[in-house]
């Protein structure tokens, strides 16, 4: 027979949590830049390009394969924020960056040690602009490939001496709020689903250029027009046309006395972002 508990006093003091099911929670985080390729023609423009930081995993499961940074949650001493900024500390040492919430993985087999269920991050930098060395066991992948065709989206990353192929399906969950569903299907995988994360993270990134002031993230302090342009249209996907671009920043950005010069072009006006 149920026990009857007058106060929530006498119910905590005969609570056993065992009684339950447990799980494990981890913190993913999804490191994004869009910077400068390294350049050896100083005449030529600096061509921006997208870049994720990946870390390869010295242990099982999935020992030798490159995934995002992550670790388990703490129950008892952080909150799940506290958690990533933790973890990106530790795996990759960077700190004091932005930090958003992405979405919770809980896919039932996403872990082969038990059920975990994971609070992924999107994390924005411009990573010309680090000071910290990321860890030996850390690496930036270029995207160099995002395509997309019959639902079926390729992306093929490269850090120079390690090329990582990617194929994932999408399928249209919900028409009305315009939810995807991603599959892995690909032969070559990060670890655990962060293909999937991967994905999720790039798609939530175009679709808040539109409406938030996002992209300054990875912007420097200073900055010309032509060069925020590019961060645009490598995130976008799509080349765009420059009065339309000029509506689109013409209240986020405020010219500065300052210009860019030295780079065999001629001077440019800086901008900055304009603070809200």
């Amino acid at each position: 027979m149920k026990k009857e508990y007058k106060t929530e006093e006498e119910f905590l003091k005969d609570y056993d949590p065992k009684e339950f099911d447990q799980l494990s929670i981890t913190a993913d985080i999804l490191l994004v830049s869009v910077s400068d390729q390294e350049q050896t023609n100083y005449r030529k423009t600096s061509k921006k390009m997208m870049s994720i930081l990946l870390v390869k995993r010295n242990d099982f499961p999935y020992k030798g394969k490159w995934c995002l940074p992550g670790g388990f949650l703490n129950p008892k001493t952080e909150t799940l924020e506290e958690c990533a900024r933790r973890v990106l500390k530790n795996e990759t040492n960077l700190s004091h960056i932005y930090l958003e919430q992405l979405y919770t993985f809980d896919g039932l087999d996403r872990d082969p040690r038990t059920r975990v269920v994971s609070t992924a991050y999107v994390a924005l930098i411009d990573k010309n602009q680090l000071t910290e060395m990321i860890n030996e066991n850390a690496s930036w992948f270029d995207i160099v490939l995002i395509e997309e065709k019959d639902g079926i989206v390729d992306i093929t990353l490269d850090n120079g001496s390690e090329l990582i192929r990617l194929s994932i399906r999408k399928e249209l969950k919900e028409e009305t709020t315009d939810r995807y569903l991603f599959t892995d299907i690909g032969k070559e995988s990060l670890a655990f689903d962060h293909s999937v994360v991967l994905l999720s993270g790039l798609e939530r990134i175009r679709n808040k250029l539109n409406y938030t002031d996002i992209v300054f993230n990875m912007m420097p302090e200073y900055f010309t027009l032509g060069e925020l342009q590019q961060v645009y249209e490598v995130i976008l996907g799509k080349k765009l046309l420059d009065p339309a671009f000029r509506r689109i920043i013409a209240d986020k950005v405020e010219k500065t006395n300052k210009m860019k010069t030295g780079e065999g072009h001629r001077p440019s006006a800086l901008f900055r972002y304009r603070r809200k």
